[in-house]
């Protein structure tokens, strides 16, 4: 099972996004994201919300509960 944050670095890739796009919607930096995208560091739960209404996936995807997104 593929942990949040490989799936969030999957999200943004498939999307032909930079972590600096990412980070500029959540309003943190790029060192953040980036942080968080490597597992150096744990999502806010109102990032991984944020980016569900960005992506358009459940929560539940996110977080590798569900396939389905």
């Amino acid at each position: 099972m593929k942990k949040y944050n490989e799936i969030l670095k999957e999200l943004r890739e498939d999307s032909d996004l930079k972590q600096e796009t990412i980070a500029n919607h959540l309003k943190i930096t790029k060192q953040q994201y980036s942080l968080y995208e490597t597992g150096k560091r744990e999502f806010k739960v109102k990032h991984i919300i944020e980016l569900c209404k960005f992506y358009n996936v459940s929560a539940d995807y996110i977080l590798g509960l569900s396939k389905k997104q």
